[in-house]
C-alpha cells in the first residue's frame, strides 16, 4: 500500500515534546514531501538553542517513519527558526587602562614580533605592512598582522575584511583571517565612521589587550603596523613587548627623512634593534612609455641606511596597482607583477636573515 502524507502526519503526532504537545500539534514539521515511497521533511525548532537539544527527537522521527509500510527512504532535517545566537562581544572596553606587568612579554605561540614604523604619516607604512605580511604568508610562513594605529586603522580596508571578531567567553578575542594572514585591528571593533577619542592610557590599554587577549595561535612572525610619530603606542610596544626589532619606512625626500631619523632615534633610545630601512615610493615606471621617474627623489633612504650601518631592505616603487589593490582589499603582493615580486624578494630576504 502506498504511503500517504496523512499517514506520516499521524505517525509524527505520536512523538511527544518534553515540554508538552507533539511535532504536529506544535506545528514543527515543514516541507513534508511524500513521493514514490520516499519521505522527506524538516523539523523546525523555535530557536538554535532548542534545536541543539532536539537531535534525539529527530532521530526518533526518522526511525518511526522509516518503519512504516510503503516507506522506502526517509530523510529528516533539523533546523531552527530565527537567527543564530550571537557570540559575546569581545571585552575591549573603551577607556580601559593598561594592566601592570612585570616586564616585556609576547603572546604565547608567537616566535617573533616585527614593528613597522615611520616618523610621519603618508609614507606607505601600512601598505608595506599588509603587503609584507601577505608576501611572507605566500612564502609559507605563519604570519600575524596587528594594526596598532588606534586613531587611524586602515588594515581592515587594505586586507578586505570588516567582520567583527568573535569572543567565545567575553575575554579572549578570535582574530580574523585574510589572504593567509591572521589579523586584528581596533578598526574591526569600532564603528568605522566614528573617531577614537582616547587619552594615552586608553591607547596603551587597547594595545596590551590586542596583544594579550587575542588568540594569535602559532605564528612564525607577528607584524605590528605602528602609527606615525613617536608617541604612547610606540613607547608601550617597545617597553612592554619582546620585539625582534623594527623596520623603518620612509620616502626618499628630505622632509620625510627628517621624521624617519626621529623614529630611528626613538627605537635606539628604547633599545629596540633597527633591522633595516625601506625606501617606499622610490621610483615610478610609466605604464605607457616605460620611463622611470623619481617623483620623490631617490637614494635618500639608502644613504641614511649606509650612514647608520643597517641594511637597506628594499626600494619599493610607486604605482597605480598598489593603490587600487589597497583600496579593493586585496594587497598587491597577493597577485603577480613587478611590485608583487619586490615584496616577495623582501620577504625572502627577511626569512633568509632569520628575521621572519
Amino acid at each position: 500500500m502506498a504511503i500517504t502524507r496523512e499517514a506520516v502526519e499521524q505517525a509524527l503526532a505520536q512523538i511527544g515534546m518534553p515540554d508538552g504537545g507533539d511535532l504536529i500539534s506544535r506545528d514543527m514539521v515543514r516541507a513534508l514531501n511524500v513521493e514514490d515511497g520516499a519521505v522527506r521533511f524538516v523539523i523546525e525548532a523555535p530557536s538554535p538553542a532548542v534545536a541543539r537539544q532536539m537531535e534525539p527527537l529527530r532521530a526518533a522521527a526518522e526511525r518511526m517513519v522509516g518503519q512504516m509500510s510503503g516507506v522506502s527512504q526517509v530523510s529528516v532535517a533539523l533546523t531552527a527558526h530565527g537567527p543564530a545566537d550571537k557570540p559575546p562581544a569581545p571585552s575591549l572596553k573603551i577607556g580601559g587602562h593598561p594592566t601592570p606587568q612585570a616586564g616585556p612579554t609576547k603572546p604565547a605561540g608567537v616566535a617573533r614580533i616585527l614593528a613597522v614604523g615611520s616618523g610621519k604619516g603618508g609614507v606607505g607604512k601600512s601598505t608595506v605592512s599588509s603587503n609584507l605580511a601577505v608576501a611572507l604568508a605566500r612564502q609559507g610562513r605563519r604570519v600575524g598582522l596587528l594594526d596598532a594605529d588606534i586613531y587611524g586603522p586602515s588594515q581592515p580596508r587594505m586586507m578586505g575584511t570588516s567582520k567583527r571578531p568573535a569572543s567565545p567567553d567575553g575575554k579572549t578575542i578570535i582574530p580574523l583571517q585574510a589572504h593567509g594572514v591572521t589579523m586584528m585591528s581596533i578598526g574591526l571593533m569600532m564603528d568605522p565612521d566614528k573617531a577614537v577619542v582616547w587619552r594615552g592610557p586608553m591607547l596603551m590599554g587597547a594595545l596590551q589587550q590586542m596583544l594579550g587577549q587575542v588568540q594569535w595561535g602559532e605564528l612564525d612572525v607577528l607584524i605590528v603596523d605602528l602609527p606615525p610619530g613617536t608617541g604612547d603606542v610606540q613607547l608601550t610596544l617597545c617597553q612592554k613587548t619582546v620585539l625582534e626589532g623594527a623596520i623603518v619606512v620612509s620616502t626618499p625626500q628630505d622632509v620625510a627623512l627628517l621624521d624617519a631619523r626621529k623614529a630611528i632615534d626613538m627605537f635606539n633610545t628604547l633599545k629596540t634593534p633597527i633591522l633595516g630601512l625601506i625606501e617606499n615610493m622610490s621610483s615610478f615606471h610609466c605604464p605607457n612609455c616605460g620611463h622611470e621617474s623619481h617623483i620623490f627623489g631617490h637614494g635618500g633612504v639608502a644613504a641614511e641606511a649606509e650612514k647608520m650601518g643597517v641594511p637597506l631592505l628594499a626600494e619599493l616603487p610607486i604605482d597605480l596597482d598598489t593603490r587600487l589593490a589597497g583600496d579593493s582589499g586585496t594587497p598587491v603582493a597577493a597577485g603577480d607583477g613587478p611590485v608583487a615580486d619586490a615584496y616577495a624578494a623582501l620577504a625572502k630576504k627577511l626569512i633568509g636573515d632569520g628575521l621572519a
